[in-house]
């Protein structure tokens, strides 16, 4: 059996660029500090832009007037077009979904943008990040079904409401069952890696584009703007895949004049 030399293993290593924590950390070598850094450098680029969000959103509203400056009309404009959304899809009764909702789009959004400022790392590439607002979305849209449906609604809508036939035979009820819980518990799986391996192959494209030097400045322009625009729709994807998961577990309100017309 050929041995492998070390070179040709790292040529098949997919291009990265360096980050000031991977490089502070790769300085500090085999020291407790730098184990530190290595281990949680998504961790601490996530903490990194939930501050940087949190001042922005105390500076754009500390000091609110009718006639509002720059920054808070720019914050207006954006809890205004994203409680439209969310009320247009879920009713009324979604308002109270709006500040989750915003809040996952914009943050996931500059998870995605970070990684294209030089010597700052997308975490969003790691999948433990990705996976981790995965199931804060999960736990909370499983919360919202049992206080909307209660346990033995959540569990009729799960066999997809069988009535008459349908409810006296079993198969087909346990078959419904089944089939929703396993695709429940995927669907953390499922938006975790859709969007960590789409931003993880962008920030890998930049990097290649940026290893072939001055000749691939063109080129890495046009990636950049490809880049942006996919970083963009990633964030939309996943807030709206969000949204849909809401709107699956609410009772509706001609579902809920239904019931209150056969209940009376």
């Amino acid at each position: 059996m050929s041995e492998v030399h070390p070179e040709a293993i790292e040529s098949f290593v997919s291009p990265e660029f360096p980050n000031m924590i991977g490089m502070l950390a790769e300085h500090l070598g085999d020291t407790p500090f730098g184990h530190f850094l290595h281990m949680w450098e998504s961790v601490i680029y996530c903490v990194l832009i939930g501050a940087l969000l949190v001042i922005g959103s105390f500076f754009a509203t500390r000091k609110r007037a009718i006639i509002p400056g720059r920054l808070q009309n720019l914050a207006e404009m954006y809890v205004t077009g994203v409680d439209d959304f969310v009320c247009e899809v879920l009713g009324l009764r979604g308002r109270q979904y709006t500040p989750f909702i915003g809040t996952v789009f914009i943050y996931v959004l500059f998870m995605n943008y970070i990684g294209m400022i030089p010597f700052f790392r997308s975490p969003t590439t790691e999948w433990s990040t990705t996976f981790g607002l995965a199931i804060i979305v999960f736990v909370y849209v499983q919360y919202t079904a049992f206080k909307e449906l209660g346990l033995l609604g959540y569990g009729d809508h799960l066999m997809g409401k069988p009535r008459g036939i349908m409810a006296m035979t079993l198969i087909m009820p346990i078959f419904m069952l089944a089939l929703h819980l396993i695709g429940e518990l995927i669907r953390p799986f499922s938006l975790s890696l859709r969007l960590r391996s789409n931003i993880w192959g962008d920030d890998m494209l930049l990097a290649l584009m940026a290893s072939w030097g001055v000749k691939g400045l063109p080129v890495l322009f046009v990636n950049y703007v490809i880049v942006f625009l996919a970083s963009t729709i990633q964030a939309i994807v996943f807030s709206m895949l969000t949204l849909v998961y809401f709107a699956l577990v609410l009772v509706h309100e001609d579902e809920h004049h239904e019931e209150s017309k056969i209940i009376n």
